[in-house]
């Protein structure tokens, strides 16, 4: 399974943008807006394989246990 490497924001911003490429394909017929699928898919997958061998993460860290409770 893959880890997730995308945050909200991100997740957001794909989505909207592999839209508006999506619809820009339909209306001008010009193939360059098939990037929108792939936008597409890593907004719905989380993941971004660019994103690997840059070592980049847009996503919250995972909590790894509570904190430590002052007394």
């Amino acid at each position: 399974m893959l880890c997730s490497n995308l945050g909200t924001l991100d997740r957001v911003i794909r989505l909207v943008l592999g839209l508006a490429l999506w619809l820009w394909m339909v209306n001008t017929r010009n193939y360059i807006g098939l990037l929108g699928f792939v936008l597409l898919l890593t907004a719905g997958l989380g993941w971004c394989p660019l994103y690997l061998p840059l070592h980049l993460k847009t996503c919250a860290a995972p909590k790894t246990g509570q904190l430590a409770h002052k007394h």
